[in-house]
């Protein structure tokens, strides 16, 4: 009886949760909230940074993406960002996706 409850209560948070805080779950599992804030800077611009820079851009999302596996500099100064080999693609235009959507 404690399993079927247990299980129907995973399943009710599942489904209550916003499809946000899994890509949270994903940013918090591939590392990325070790130089990244949703809110404010510490070592590279928040997340809202990001997207407010980036509003409108329909080719943002794709450049983020490879930015998150591959790294690079100059859009924020002269801070570099680590090329992140245990990101795939998919989890890259995930992440690049719901960074974006924090406007």
């Amino acid at each position: 009886m404690k399993e079927i409850f247990v299980r129907s209560m995973t399943v009710a948070l599942l489904v209550l949760s916003p499809a946000a805080w899994a890509d949270q779950a994903l940013a918090n599992a591939k590392n990325c909230m070790t130089c990244h804030m949703m809110e404010k800077k510490v070592l590279g611009p928040s997340f809202k940074e990001v997207a407010a820079k980036y509003k409108g851009d329909k080719a943002a999302a794709d450049r983020l993406a490879t930015k998150i596996m591959k790294g690079g500099s100059g859009a924020w100064g002269t801070a570099y960002m680590p090329a992140n080999a245990q990101v795939n693609e998919a989890e890259a235009k995930k992440l690049a996706a719901w960074v974006l959507s924090l406007n």
